[in-house]
């Protein structure tokens, strides 16, 4: 026995030193590291959720140019029911006599509404003289205050 055990003794002990050094030499994660793994999960996520928000964020767009211009029909349609408003103010303000309309038929405004609106301004009243001239002019507001502003 004492043979066999100097023969298989050194080949035990080789094989283990063997076994030892080529895992020793042999990497250990032959791909990503752990983190390296999670910073990448993580950057997909990443970019995901950002798509998802401007993906979002479009579409509420879209929705609130869809509700707030109208189309080019219902602009159409607008206007068409203001000029026939408006031919009716005219109209009706013609028939009687003197001329009490705030808008006279040349464009410009009557002076005693002009007065009425000088006379809100001047008191403190201002938001109330810029909506009483959008409402006789049909004019945008930044128009309205202008013109409030210069009285």
């Amino acid at each position: 026995m004492g043979d066999v055990l100097q023969v298989i003794l050194p080949a035990v002990i080789l094989a283990a030193v063997l076994w030892g050094l080529s895992t020793a030499l042999r990497p250990r994660n032959p791909g990503i590291s752990d983190a390296e793994r999670y910073q990448l999960d993580l950057a997909m996520r990443s970019q995901a959720h950002y798509a998802k928000q401007v993906q979002a964020a479009e579409a509420l767009r879209a929705r609130v140019d869809a509700s707030t211009r109208p189309s080019q029909n219902e602009q159409q349609q607008s206007q068409q029911r203001d000029n026939a408003r408006d031919r009716a103010q005219h109209a009706h303000a013609s028939s009687g006599s003197g001329y009490h309309a705030p808008v006279l038929p040349g464009g410009q405004l009557n002076p005693h509404f002009e007065l009425e609106l000088q006379a809100l301004a001047r008191s403190g009243h201002k938001i109330q003289a810029i909506k009483r001239l959008r409402e006789a002019t049909r004019s945008d507001l930044r128009t309205a205050k202008n013109y409030i502003d210069r009285l």
